[in-house]
């Protein structure tokens, strides 16, 4: 995104997943030994896609505009393109196109009161708000008390994926599958670049993490895309130690482009003693006018 431009964008996400698909894997015949090219070639995708070469090495191109809904679904087929692939490969031939001067979406960067009740209602699960870009735009008491180290940062909005980037130290010692939640924050923000290209506040973020980390330039570089809707999230609390939580995430229909994420622990586990240990430390008054964690101590 941002100085490579679409066409650009377009090329290297077909040429990185036509790259890690072998003849083999495609079931295609392989004659000789001596490939030139790291996966398939243009001529096989073709074929897989049921296009002609000279459409597809267009549309690798950057000419992905004038596609139909159908052969985007036989290159998707072709290419063994996975849900959040096929969707950002969608949002690609949408901005290829585009007419006229682009008009970004708007990202929001607050939520309306009626989602900060819902989110107050919530005692016993931490449960936050984000936008496209990872910004905490609104949490719940447990979510503020759980998610303390990335929220000690005095830059608002907070942003999980620049304190996973910027504060590695920190963000391995808090997320114990640090690897994954890295390679996953990276794919996710392309994800959201391939829908909306146009915010100037991602391309500064991109920006920013490009410049200032070594291990974002090379997972952005990778062009991996991944959803984030449910799974299992091991964090390291200064307080409370570990906690083995489950997550659900799902966009808010009321509000696009917002994400509500809610972390909960099957009961008589560990995870669930340790989060009614935290919302009960987060109910004292005293702890309320305070609003912040206390550092662990012997």
């Amino acid at each position: 995104m941002g100085a490579t431009g679409p066409n650009a964008e377009i090329r290297e996400f077909l040429s990185t997943r036509r790259a890690r698909i072998t003849p083999e894997q495609a079931g295609l015949p392989v004659y000789g030994g001596n490939r030139r090219v790291k996966g398939l070639r243009r001529e096989e995708v073709a074929m897989l896609a049921g296009v002609s070469v000279d459409y597809y090495v267009r549309m690798e191109r950057g000419g992905l505009g004038g596609a139909s809904e159908s052969v985007l679904d036989a290159l998707a087929e072709a290419l063994r393109l996975d849900e959040a692939e096929r969707d950002h490969l969608f949002a690609l031939a949408r901005e290829s196109g585009a007419h006229g001067k682009p008009r970004p979406r708007t990202t929001p960067t607050a939520v309306r009161p009626q989602v900060q009740q819902l989110l107050d209602a919530m005692t016993n699960a931490p449960a936050w708000v984000r936008n496209g870009r990872h910004d905490i735009v609104a949490t719940n008491r447990l979510a503020r008390a759980l998610y303390s180290p990335v929220l000690a940062d005095p830059r608002r909005p907070a942003n999980t994926t620049r304190f996973v980037y910027l504060q590695p130290d920190a963000a391995r010692e808090f997320f114990v599958d640090y690897d994954r939640i890295a390679r996953d924050a990276a794919a996710m923000l392309r994800l959201e670049a391939g829908r909306n290209p146009h915010d100037k506040a991602l391309i500064e973020l991109v920006g920013e993490l490009s410049t200032r980390s070594e291990l974002f330039r090379r997972q952005w570089a990778s062009h991996d895309v991944t959803f984030h809707r449910s799974g299992q999230k091991r964090l390291r609390h200064p307080v409370v130690g570990q906690l083995d939580l489950d997550f659900e995430g799902m966009e808010l229909a009321s509000s696009p482009g917002l994400h509500l994420n809610v972390y909960t622990a099957a009961a008589g586990t560990p995870a669930a003693d340790a989060l009614a240990l935290l919302a009960s430390w987060t109910a004292a008054p005293e702890q309320q006018a305070v609003g912040s964690v206390p550092a662990t101590g012997d």
